[in-house]
């Protein structure tokens, strides 16, 4: 089983696919946010008799939105691939290190992204999103941790190394810019993921690889992370929180190259899907 939403802006609607089959969620069940994953609405589902519901042509045109909706915040983990640290040339984090977006970058895994106005290094991170289930705070395990996650979606953590690292103050404004973190296009139940720490995840610029790793590669696991994370934040039901990403950014090439207008980036992570976006000059 895995959810995806379809639609304009403002006119999603939820499909689930089970054994292969898609079907349009009762929207009495509600959207793909907090409320969804709090109520139980992955449960219900799960006992509901398919035949019992609506089906749906997913080889359509219409848009594939997010699938997370709303999320109150969206927390990312820098540093947290050893080859990507390595190429950088920055130490081994001894704890993960913590920026937040603005949650209104998220969009689509077909939309555009825009390049920021003044931008010279908008750089491209596939990342692992997780998709927060249940109230984390002060855990005390992975365990409970884990218990915490709903689920797992592609992200894209976009970011401009000049607004981020040679500005000034903190990585946020460098990582919340407008449409920088395109989502999905499916949000995958953790039931459904046998092992979080081993998925492989990769992106292309224009056709040719730039990326390919693991998630078995990071320095703090998930189920680390979120504990981690609870020790200084809430985290919320429909909360997204990114993981970081391997090797093979623009900011880590020998000579860094960056994203411009008309370029085309593609991604994607194992039983998550893949996605693929446009550049646009804003």
């Amino acid at each position: 089983m895995r959810f995806a939403r379809r639609g304009a802006p403002g006119s999603e609607r939820v499909i689930v696919e089970i054994d292969g089959e898609s079907y349009i969620v009762p929207p009495e069940l509600g959207d793909l946010n907090g409320r969804f994953h709090e109520d139980g609405a992955l449960e219900h589902l799960a006992g509901m008799d398919a035949s019992t519901l609506s089906p749906y042509d997913p080889t359509g045109d219409e848009r594939w939105a997010a699938p997370i909706a709303q999320p109150g915040k969206v927390v990312g983990v820098g540093l947290n691939y050893r080859d990507h640290a390595a190429e950088t040339g920055a130490d081994i984090p001894a704890e993960p290190v913590v920026f937040m977006k603005d949650p209104s970058t998220v969009v689509g895994p077909f939309d555009d992204i825009l390049i920021p106005r003044g931008s010279v290094k908008t750089d491209w991170e596939v990342e692992l999103g997780v998709v927060i289930g249940r109230t984390a705070r002060y855990l005390d395990s992975v365990e409970s941790a884990a218990d915490c996650i709903a689920g797992y979606v592609l992200s894209h953590d976009v970011s401009e190394r000049e607004f981020q690292l040679e500005r000034g103050g903190q990585w946020d404004k460098g990582k919340s810019c407008e449409t920088f973190n395109p989502c999905g296009p499916w949000f995958v139940p953790a039931s459904e993921v046998r092992d979080p720490q081993a998925l492989r995840l990769w992106a292309s610029v224009n056709g040719e690889m730039r990326q390919d790793g693991t998630t078995a590669d990071m320095v703090f696991p998930v189920h680390e992370i979120v504990r981690y994370l609870s020790q200084f934040m809430v985290l919320r039901p429909g909360d997204l929180v990114n993981t970081g990403t391997p090797a093979g950014v623009g900011l880590g090439m020998p000579t860094p190259v960056y994203l411009r207008g008309g370029d085309v980036v593609e991604l994607g992570i194992d039983g998550l899907g893949t996605a693929r976006q446009r550049m646009v000059q804003a």
